[in-house]
């Protein structure tokens, strides 16, 4: 029986189907201009919505899946460093599409395309809002307007991030495995010897932040004080365009999740943990002299964007200027990058 379970290892989400994301923390960026990638500084901590049943605001028990704590106009990214056999990958932002900003559906399309090809893609900071460009991801709270959400739909009901993979389908997942086997076995071994070698993990963009610094890797107001993802900065980042037939794909998702974000005061009235400490200061960061990240795959196509996710303004048509200090990086900072699972999540309604 195929296992539809989504779970959590550590401080990332196994999705069915090799799918793993990991939520990263980062440094906005400011809100004119083009950047490059801004560097990974850990993990956002998940955990699971049923395992505080007693604490949680009832609606979030309904909706199942993991919550993270996250601050006022922190910045986010999405890793996919880990991820093993091909998959589509849907990414909603208060169940509109990040990538083509049409409402939140079970099935993939093409024109335009709403979702992601993973590993090909390795990871994404923001909405697909330019040519070679994305808007950052930026926490905002609901009621506001500043979301994603609140801007394409004129209604702030749902907040929170929301993944749903696809495997490809039986016989094309069988293609794959079989060209994958002969690849292994025509891979060199130590010495220069061909064999039937086991496949090596890339090196993550988004592994595990030691040092800090490395990225490879109209319905009613929530009753609970909820988040949802606004825009910030634009970086240079491209969203790929898929190179398969969409028939490659499986009709239905082999799993989904709900992630809410959660204020810290929140966080620490429904886990009793304390939330990391407030992000960085990204003018610090550049002062000492620490990488940002320039990514480019010259084989795949970038999808363009929609007009839709083109027209979402920044959060700080809302919430004012922002009054943290920038500090544009030297050419030299800027790096070019070409276990067990624990227990399921609960799903639910949404």
């Amino acid at each position: 029986m195929t296992d539809t379970a989504v779970r959590i290892d550590g401080n990332t989400l196994r999705l069915p189907g090799g799918v793993a994301v990991r939520f990263v923390r980062t440094l906005r960026l400011p809100e004119t201009g083009t950047h490059p990638l801004p560097p990974g500084l850990g993990d956002f901590p998940l955990r699971r919505v049923e395992d505080y049943a007693d604490t949680v605001p009832e609606q979030w028990r309904a909706r199942g899946g993991v919550m993270l704590p996250v601050y006022l106009r922190e910045a986010m990214w999405l890793s996919f460093a880990g991820s093993s056999e091909p998959a589509a990958l849907q990414v909603g932002v208060g169940k509109v599409c990040a990538v083509s900003g049409k409402p939140w559906s079970d099935r993939l399309a093409r024109k335009p395309q709403n979702y992601l090809v993973i590993p090909r893609q390795p990871w994404l900071d923001g909405i697909n809002s330019g040519k070679g460009t994305v808007r950052q991801f930026v926490a905002v709270p609901l009621g506001l307007g500043a979301t994603v959400e609140g801007q394409v739909t004129g209604e702030e009901v749902w907040g929170g991030v929301q993944l749903q993979s696809f495997a490809l389908n039986d016989a094309e997942l069988a293609k794959w495995r079989e060209q994958e086997r002969a690849r292994a076995a025509a891979r060199p071994l130590p010495g220069g010897f061909a064999g039937a070698a086991m496949p090596m993990a890339a090196a993550a963009p988004g592994a595990p932040p030691a040092p800090a610094m490395a990225r490879p890797g109209g319905g009613p107001r929530p009753a609970a004080a909820a988040m949802g993802l606004g825009v910030g900065g634009s970086m240079r980042q491209e969203v790929y365009q898929d190179d398969r037939p969409l028939t490659s794909w499986a009709e239905s998702p082999s799993g989904r999740v709900f992630v809410h974000l959660v204020t810290p005061p929140e966080w620490r009235r429904i886990t009793g943990e304390e939330p990391p400490p407030s992000p960085v200061d990204r003018a610090a960061y550049t002062r000492a002299g620490l990488p940002w990240f320039d990514y480019y795959d010259e084989e795949a196509q970038d999808l363009a964007p929609t007009d839709t996710l083109a027209d979402v303004k920044p959060v700080g048509d809302w919430l004012g200027d922002d009054h943290e200090p920038w500090q544009q990086p030297t050419p030299g900072q800027v790096k070019p990058l070409g276990d067990a699972p624990g227990k399921a999540v609960a799903d639910g309604e949404w």
